[in-house]
């Protein structure tokens, strides 16, 4: 009998079931996360700017001052910069809201208009239904669904931001003990590779936020440029829309900056709107072979067809959330995952070293 499981076919057998296993347990992870979207995500989002703010904790700290002060400190000047940052893109937008929805239906409204009547003819039925199914493929999933429901109640958002302080401050704090305990409970053969993964991790996690951040800030400040050149109106909320896009890898700044060639479509022209469509095509080409390299070749050693994939998971399961989780998600699992399959000899040291706190 036990001939039956040492060939080469039972090998595979033995493999396959310890696959489908580990498949089963991650399904299982999953399923649980999605059902309490208002943990879960303070969760995720609190480790990731952790890991973004630990540079600023350890800099203090190395300057003498106490631990506390300096995650006190770090934690309420980087809280403020945030809010204010994100607060005041948000009016800006929400203010010209009303204004954008209009240019944008009207664009839509002349597009649709070409398609029906140009030279590849569809109709308004295969057009709705093209439409809907893309607006399914963004809100899909139990998660998306509860995120793109839920949280519209301005309750279920001041508890979600609260908690993700909250959780933020003690991952700053504790990281380190934290993240003791928990590797504590693997085999003590284990718990030296388990602290590289983890360090690793944490400069992954830090090295995406912060250089995604540059990113995006890079890509509104070239979309606004274009945008007043053209003398296309509202150019400073379109580049905030485009600015908030580039927080999703690859294709968020195009996708918001959509709503630019809309507008330029309905104010200026078919000519300026395919302008800064050429615009945005110029900043996702220099995004993704100078500035990703430049600022995230050392930590995003991940190819575009699997952030691609990667995002399309997170938007099925997530929503909007989901795509902006995905990626920094999937780098720490490859990373985690190279770091648990190296052979146990000295080998190079990780990108920075590990952040304490974190």
């Amino acid at each position: 009998m036990s001939l039956l499981w040492t060939d080469g076919l039972g090998r595979a057998s033995i493999r396959a079931v310890q696959t489908l296993s580990l498949l089963a347990l991650a399904w299982a992870v999953v399923t649980a996360a999605t059902r309490v979207p208002l943990v879960t995500i303070p969760v995720m989002v609190a480790l990731i700017l952790a890991s973004a703010m630990a540079p600023a904790v350890r800099w203090l700290a190395a300057r003498g001052w106490p631990r506390a002060l300096a995650v006190l400190s770090s934690f309420l000047v980087i809280l403020a910069g945030a809010a204010g940052v994100v607060g005041g893109i948000i009016t800006l937008v929400r203010q010209q809201a009303s204004v954008l929805a209009a240019r944008a239906e009207a664009g839509i409204g002349q597009l649709q208009q070409f398609v029906t009547t140009g030279p590849v003819a569809l109709t308004n039925d295969q057009i709705n239904a093209a439409r809907e199914e893309f607006q399914k493929f963004l809100a899909g999933g139990s998660l998306g669904a509860d995120a793109l429901t839920g949280l519209r109640t301005a309750g279920e958002i001041a508890a979600g931001s609260v908690l993700t302080a909250v959780i933020l401050f003690f991952f700053l704090k504790d990281g380190e003990k934290i993240r003791s305990f928990l590797i504590g409970f693997l085999p003590a053969t284990r718990q030296g590779k388990a602290h590289l993964a983890a360090g690793r991790s944490i400069v992954v996690l830090g090295g995406y936020v912060r250089g995604t951040l540059i990113i995006a800030a890079i890509d509104a400040v070239m979309v606004l440029i274009g945008l007043l050149v053209l003398r296309v109106p509202l150019a400073v909320p379109l580049a905030a829309v485009v600015f908030l896009g580039g927080f999703i890898p690859i294709i968020g700044a195009t996708a918001a900056g959509s709503l630019a060639v809309l507008v330029a479509l309905v104010e200026n022209g078919p000519v300026t709107a395919l302008i800064v469509l050429v615009i945005l095509v110029a900043a996702n080409q220099f995004e993704h072979h100078i500035l990703q390299p430049l600022f995230m070749g050392r930590v995003l050693r991940i190819h575009g067809l699997v952030i691609i994939l990667a995002l399309a998971a997170g938007a099925t399961l997530a929503g909007v959330i989901g795509a902006l989780l995905a990626v920094p998600l999937t780098a720490v699992g490859w990373t985690i995952f190279k770091t648990l399959a190296e052979k146990d000899t000295p080998g190079p040291e990780p990108v920075a070293p590990a952040e304490p706190g974190a």
